[in-house]
């Protein structure tokens, strides 16, 4: 353990106190803040000097932060904190949804929530006491015949706006989720007394040893054949928390006996392609997606889709794809790389793959359009075309393997085209 020297306090002490509870709301949020970091954190700012609040957000980040996804909640922590006037009216909205006036003004943006739920923790609302006028009491009566259950309303809630608690429910919910797979029949047959087919070799055979005479026909039926699941999974900074709650939910699938899957195969793409699928073997999900993590170094970068798939289609294609894989796609398609070369590799994945499944959490908005470059390019090429921002969406998922028909929104957002 490091030993640190006396502090030597700034002259200003509510500095010191407020950059201790800034660092108390971040650890609250999830972020691994001790009392070193503290420290140096205090020491950071007396040396840099309290000049801008460019600056001053840059030193504390340096000293609170060491992961790419932990940016965007001390980012939001941040803003509410040092930088907002009104941070503890749109808290409050964030946290109470009947208070009104400033809620409105925007929505949640990423991580606003977690950094809310921190910086509030053990602050009650105030809640108004009932008056009684002359001893009569006002009645209200609530009309909830038509309202949602609590968990219906949970698996309905979009992954970038859960609080911290609702991030951990929600991954122990994923973690109980299956995704059953049907076999497909094969061109290889089997022994059946009741099958379509006649088992010529097996046939002959029983008849060379009786001299030739042919005393029953042998029959076959197809064998059966599982397939293997393919996952390529945007982890680049649109996506990434998508990713995180997708991943878990992949680690339950891979090491779900009986599931129906051959194998399952993970890779993240971001700026590069990277293999995770010795990762997700691992039993426990904590130290699986902290060994992809250290895999991939990419997370919450910029977007190639173009060249990842085209080093996919040309390296792992071969490999991985056989036996019938079902591909599952999960990226927004916000890409600016060249559209062709975009189309071209995804006409190549789309014909290696027995079905190709695009999860995309832009399709949570009602008024979703295929307007960007990148999802035009994409969207002939696949074959059901979903949602993937919430728990209903991937319990939803399991429907849709196992119906072939399935297109999701593909031939609504095909018309737009």
């Amino acid at each position: 353990m490091p030993e640190y020297a006396p502090l030597d306090l700034p002259e200003n002490p509510k500095l010191t106190h407020n950059i201790t509870h800034f660092a108390r709301a971040l650890r609250k949020a999830g972020l691994p803040v001790g009392p070193g970091r503290v420290m140096d954190a205090i020491r950071a700012v007396q040396a840099a000097g309290f000049t801008s609040k460019t600056d001053f957000f840059f030193t504390l980040r340096a000293c609170f932060v060491n992961r790419p996804e932990q940016r965007a909640v001390f980012a939001q922590v941040f803003r509410l904190y040092w930088r907002d006037p009104r941070y503890m009216e749109h808290m409050m909205s964030l946290m109470l949804p009947a208070i009104r006036g400033v809620q409105e003004d925007r929505t949640a943006k990423a991580a606003e929530k977690r950094a809310a739920e921190a910086l509030l923790d053990g602050i009650e609302p105030e809640i108004p006491e009932a008056r009684e006028d002359e001893g009569e009491e006002t009645l209200i009566e609530i009309d909830a015949s038509l309202t949602m259950s609590r968990e219906e309303k949970f698996k309905t809630l979009d992954f970038e706006q859960m609080s911290t608690s609702e991030i951990a429910e929600a991954k122990r919910m994923l973690a109980r989720l299956s995704l059953p797979v049907k076999p497909f029949a094969s061109r290889r047959g089997m022994p059946s007394h009741t099958g379509h087919r006649i088992d010529a070799r097996k046939t002959l055979r029983a008849a060379m040893r009786r001299g030739g005479e042919m005393r029953r026909i042998h029959l076959q039926k197809p064998r059966p054949r599982w397939p293997n699941l393919v996952v390529l999974c945007d982890i680049s900074g649109s996506m990434s928390q998508y990713s995180r709650m997708v991943l878990h939910f992949l680690h339950a699938v891979a090491n779900e006996k009986g599931a129906g899957w051959a194998k399952v195969h993970a890779f993240t793409f971001g700026t590069r392609l990277t293999n995770i699928t010795r990762h997700l073997a691992t039993r426990d999900v904590d130290a699986a997606l902290a060994a992809a993590g250290q895999e991939a170094q990419d997370w919450e970068g910029g977007t190639r889709i173009g060249a990842c798939l085209h080093c996919f289609n040309r390296d792992w294609s071969r490999r991985v794809m056989g036996q019938g894989a079902v591909v599952l796609l999960i990226t927004d398609g916000l890409d600016r790389d060249d559209a062709d070369s975009l189309a071209h590799e995804m006409q190549r994945l789309h014909l290696s793959s027995r079905r190709l499944i695009w999860l995309n959490p832009l399709l949570r908005w009602d008024g979703f359009a295929p307007k960007a470059t990148g999802i035009r390019a994409m969207l002939p090429h696949v074959d059901s075309f979903r949602a993937g921002h919430s728990i209903a969406t991937l319990e939803d998922l399991a429907d849709a393997i196992s119906k072939a028909g399935d297109m999701g929104e593909k031939a609504r957002l095909m018309a737009m085209l």
